[in-house]
């Protein structure tokens, strides 16, 4: 339960302000069909996610324990500088193919989310936690809690977002989670 709730928790937090989330203001702006985009936005972290996850449980079999818990620790450090670096939507993320609402919507946020720092965090609450499935489950339902309400109250809700607060708390989780790592507190899990 601690890989859904954390993974739900950090991802959703380091989501707002995300090049993903101003992608789904767009999107919103663009075709005002939320349930399409909705259901775009959905697939996509579903794919992309499980494919990160996929990759953080196979690291583990790579390195052994203390090699990882370094790594992953490094990692989640890492993870908390990026987090307050703010993100800006590149004109080709914003590009949209003529598949209509649910297509464009698919392709425009797997292709955005590939490298993101939601999808590193992936890969690594994955190694962290060997729950896969649980990961997955967590990082999807942050990722749509903060993107449904971007898709349905648009521009109501963007200038009111306490876009660095909401950072630094997420900033503050996974600097924590990284000393955590770094100081044996995922042991008991075998790493």
């Amino acid at each position: 339960m601690d890989a859904f709730l954390i993974s739900t928790a950090i991802v959703a937090l380091a989501e707002i302000g995300d090049k993903t989330q101003l992608l789904a203001f767009i999107l919103a702006a663009k075709f005002r069909r939320p349930w399409p985009i909705i259901a775009g936005i959905l697939v996509a972290t579903l794919a992309n996610h499980a494919f990160a996850a996929a990759v953080g449980t196979w690291l583990t079999t790579l390195m052994g324990p203390q090699t990882l818990r370094w790594v992953l620790g490094l990692s989640f450090i890492a993870m908390a500088v990026w987090t307050l670096i703010p993100d800006k939507l590149d004109e080709d993320d914003a590009k949209l193919p003529r598949l209509g609402v649910f297509g464009a919507t698919l392709i425009a946020f797997f292709l955005a989310e590939m490298g993101d720092k939601t999808q590193v965090a992936t890969v690594a609450l994955a190694a962290q936690y060997q729950a896969l499935v649980a990961v997955v489950a967590g990082t999807t339902l942050g990722m749509m809690i903060a993107n449904v309400p971007a898709v349905v109250l648009g521009d109501r809700i963007a200038a009111r977002m306490p876009v660095r607060l909401v950072h630094g708390i997420a900033a503050a989780i996974f600097l924590g989670l990284g000393i955590a790592t770094l100081f044996g507190a995922g042991e008991a899990l075998g790493f």
